[in-house]
């Protein structure tokens, strides 16, 4: 085997094991654009021209391909039990009012900060609502579906 394909095998092998040991969708890319650059030196390709495809598909893949991973696979997002209130349906102990910058609501026996997730609709005390996402430490509530 020629000293470049073994180059290029060695630079896929390298990335990929650091893709491995990060697991941050951030090299994966490079060892791709390794796989086309050691496909073109097999066929012969000037050396100067693989660089080129390496560094060309490396650089396209990440850019365009990686935030579609990322959110698809949802990388680097550490899922907590507070994730697990979303959805649930909560009783508001203080009337939420988000120009006010006021609201607190109960859920399985704790108290958060709430927020309407629409600055126009706000919530009187006793009144229940659906947990839509937590920001911080923030409830952001909405209507309940009737």
């Amino acid at each position: 085997m020629d000293t470049v394909l073994w180059i290029w095998l060695g630079v896929i092998i390298v990335f990929a094991i650091v893709e491995a040991l990060t697991m941050d969708l951030a090299t994966i890319w490079f060892a791709i654009g390794g796989v086309f650059a050691l496909l073109f030196a097999s066929f012969g390709l000037g050396f100067y021209w693989q660089i080129g495809i390496f560094l060309v598909v490396s650089i396209v893949l990440l850019v365009f391909t990686r935030p579609i991973a990322i959110k698809k696979l949802k990388i680097g997002r550490i899922k907590t039990n507070a994730d697990s209130l979303i959805g649930d349906v909560c009783i508001v102990t203080e009337d939420v009012d988000n120009i006010m910058s006021v609201g607190r609501a109960k859920i399985k026996g704790q108290s958060w900060s709430a927020r309407s997730t629409n600055d126009i609709v706000t919530f009187a005390s006793g009144e229940r609502a659906t947990i839509i996402e937590i920001k911080g430490v923030k409830l952001m509530i909405q209507k309940l579906e009737q």
